[in-house]
């Protein structure tokens, strides 16, 4: 099967002082929070492909997620763009697929409507804890190890999340605001293009600098649902051919972060 590449990477995040140093993260306008890229067609069949074939792979929610779901498909369905057309009970994407609005969880409709992955957060003991998520393309981890956790034991495997870096994300959590979302981007060196990546946490990771011919970006985003405390936290997945960067962005492209 033929890669879902994108043609080319809106944001190089190693490239902007402002995203390339921890945590990056920069203020969202609306109107760049939901992206419909070239490569929509085909991430969204691979989504829906997932949903219908391993729902219990990339789908969870708890009962305290219940309501964030609620908000965060209403918050979607007010912010897409051109090209989706909604009649009395669904939306058609830009892809010409129509979406009921009542035939399965708020979720897994949300997630059905855009190309990114979405995680709810909610503060819960003093941390902000994955209460639901429709995460298709994981890379590098999956879902039923992390949901219900905090952020510290999401992140636990990760060897630059310490308890500073903890400390700020989760100030990060807190202080969003329902009418100032953030984003920030990563990047990183991918010898295998495909999207659904899922790796427990036990498992190896590999080092493939030597292999790398992929870029993966992620384009992360954080909005406040003012209407049940909760942080969504979307993913929108690049993932472009090396070939296609610019000279100068390639050789400056941090190859000691490359993987399989």
């Amino acid at each position: 099967m033929d890669p879902i590449c994108q043609s080319a990477l809106p944001h190089l995040p190693w490239m902007d002082p402002a995203t390339a140093r921890l945590p990056g993260v920069q203020p969202l306008d609306w109107a760049d929070w939901l992206v419909v890229d070239d490569a929509f067609a085909g991430q969204m069949a691979l989504r829906d492909r997932l949903l219908a074939q391993a729902r219990g792979d990339v789908y969870a929610m708890t009962d305290a997620g219940a309501q964030a779901a609620d908000a965060l498909l209403a918050l979607i369905l007010d912010h897409l763009g051109p090209g989706y057309a909604r009649d009395g009970g669904g939306v058609t994407r830009p892809d010409g697929v129509r979406v009921a609005l009542d035939a399965a969880p708020p979720l897994v409709t949300a997630a059905r409507l855009v190309q990114e992955d979405l995680c709810l957060m909610q503060p819960i003991g003093g941390e902000h804890v994955l209460t639901g998520a429709v995460l298709c393309f994981p890379a590098s981890w999956t879902l039923a190890e992390k949901i219900g956790r905090p952020l510290s034991g999401i992140h636990a495997p990760v060897d630059v999340y310490d308890a500073a870096m903890a400390a700020r994300v989760q100030r990060l959590f807190d202080a969003v605001r329902p009418d100032r979302p953030l984003w920030r981007q990563n990047a990183l060196v991918y010898a295998d293009p495909a999207l659904h990546q899922p790796r427990p946490e036990a498992a190896p990771r590999r080092e493939a600098a030597s292999q790398g011919r992929y870029v993966r970006s992620e384009k992360q985003s954080f909005v406040r649902l003012s209407s049940c405390d909760a942080v969504a936290f979307t993913i929108h997945t690049y993932v472009v051919p090396l070939a296609v960067l610019p000279d100068a962005a390639r050789a400056r492209l941090p190859q000691s972060e490359a993987i399989t």
